[in-house]
């Protein structure tokens, strides 16, 4: 009797033993992927600007980059590299696993960032849980290091201005000069972010390194270069008119709108469409060209954390320029000079004209894309899907760059100097990244099979 209760014992307890065998915790791209396509869902909801969202995409990304790049000795830590960023904290605990470690620090981030918290630490307490159950040791070092590399980017992130420009004026419209931006129908909102200039960028020296022309001399006179520039954008969006809706040049409009908060009004009534931002659909880009690249864990956190490196700085740059020159939209020239029941394929977005936004940090991340992919990398969009529009097909980053540029002038809300000067500055400012920002120690570029 008790020969069998102490085989059973010894049974019971090989049982639990081999049940209760703690496992090594594992983070996949699509992980990472789908911790990054939270971020944009939770932007969208919370309806943070373009250059807001440039920024929480830009420092979670960067969290994450730090933790991978202590325990891969081919990329280069940015401490040193980003202006202000110190020396990132190295883990001291064996136990620690990297890539577990890097998707808590992005989540952390990510959620110091945002508004609705709940919607990321739902899915982080979610993976908090499976891990728990498989590996409990691993999950508490790695998640102590996580947080701690999260506090060292909280820390830096605290000087870069932000905080001081949320406090600072509203942006006062010049009302008795006609070339200078007025707010646009139909819900005439202030312009955004009119202090953006003033946030630490992260590889320019200032937010006026990479100036671009100014934009040609306002004048309502036929013939003068800026008249010419405004009736092509009225002769273009009737053109349009007269195809139809379907027309290409209405298609690319829509594909590449990315306003993240078009107001509709229908009598008393007036509601919002949430769409994803400019920096959202290069993100957006970015999952493509590493789920196609077949990238590990590490390329794909490069590849997000130089992208959105690139957007942040395209912002800086871009807005500096839009509150120096301050140009009055086509919209409001065309309906006080030329036609007053005139409207913009697009709804035009609350911020003076020049340079075009979309243009700068299209320009911008394409150049950071090709060299990490090469200028051949063909690759089909399928961003906007969610929003009812079909996928887009491009043969390069740069291609894809024109077409989103020059979305400006079918949408009818920029005229042509915007965006040809617009993506010329972002291009630049590209090229400076890659030709200054070395975040590997083989030279940058991937080696690539079939693009």
């Amino acid at each position: 009797m008790f020969k069998n209760i102490s085989i059973l014992t010894f049974s019971i307890c090989v049982f639990i033993s081999c049940n209760t065998e703690q496992k090594p915790l594992s983070v996949t791209p699509d992980d990472y992927n789908n911790a990054v396509d939270k971020v944009t869902e939770v932007i969208i909801h919370d309806i943070f600007s373009p250059p807001v969202a440039s920024r929480i995409y830009a420092y979670s990304n960067i969290a994450a980059y730090e933790v991978l790049a202590q325990n891969h000795p081919e990329y280069n830590s940015l401490a040193g590299k980003l202006n202000g960023l110190g020396e990132t904290p190295k883990a001291e605990n064996p136990a620690v696993n990297y890539d577990v470690a890097a998707l808590i620090a992005q989540m952390e981030m990510a959620k110091s960032l945002i508004f609705s918290e709940d919607r990321i630490t739902e899915v982080r307490d979610s993976l908090y849980k499976t891990w728990e159950d498989q590996n409990a040791d691993e999950l508490a070092a790695s998640k102590a290091y996580g947080l701690q590399v999260a506090d060292h980017i909280k820390s830096w992130m605290d000087g870069d201005n932000y905080k001081q420009t949320r406090t600072m004026p509203k942006f006062s419209v010049n009302a008795d000069n006609p070339s200078r931006w007025q707010p646009t129908p139909p819900a005439y909102m202030d312009g955004i972010e009119p202090h953006w200039m003033k946030i630490r960028p992260f590889v320019l020296d200032s937010a006026s390194q990479f100036k671009p022309l100014p934009p040609p001399a306002f004048s309502m006179e036929e013939g003068s270069e800026f008249h010419k520039q405004l009736m092509e954008v009225y002769n273009v969006r009737n053109e349009m008119t007269a195809k139809g809706d379907d027309s290409e040049e209405a298609q690319i409009a829509k594909f590449w709108d990315c306003n993240p908060y078009v107001s509709t009004h229908k009598g008393h009534l007036m509601f919002a469409t949430k769409k994803i931002t400019p920096g959202g659909h290069w993100i957006g880009i970015v999952k493509i060209a590493t789920k196609k690249n077949n990238a590990d864990l590490m390329e794909t956190v490069y590849a997000y954390t130089k992208t959105s490196i690139a957007l942040f700085d395209g912002f800086i740059s871009c807005w500096d320029e839009k509150y120096r020159s301050n140009l009055i939209r086509p919209e409001t020239l065309i309906n006080q000079y030329i036609d007053d029941s005139w409207a913009p394929v697009l709804q035009t977005p609350p911020f003076p004209e020049y340079s075009s936004g979309h243009s700068v940090v299209s320009g911008a991340a394409s150049e950071v894309l090709t060299e990490i992919y090469g200028d051949n990398f063909q690759f089909d969009d399928d961003t906007e899907t969610a929003y009812g529009l079909p996928v887009r097909s491009f043969t390069s980053f740069r291609a894809a760059s024109s077409e989103a540029a020059l979305s400006r002038l079918y949408g009818g809300i920029h005229y042509r100097a915007a965006i040809e000067e617009g993506l010329k500055q972002g291009r630049q400012l590209g090229q400076h990244i890659v030709n200054n920002l070395h975040m590997k120690n083989d030279g940058e570029a991937l080696s690539h099979s079939g693009n």
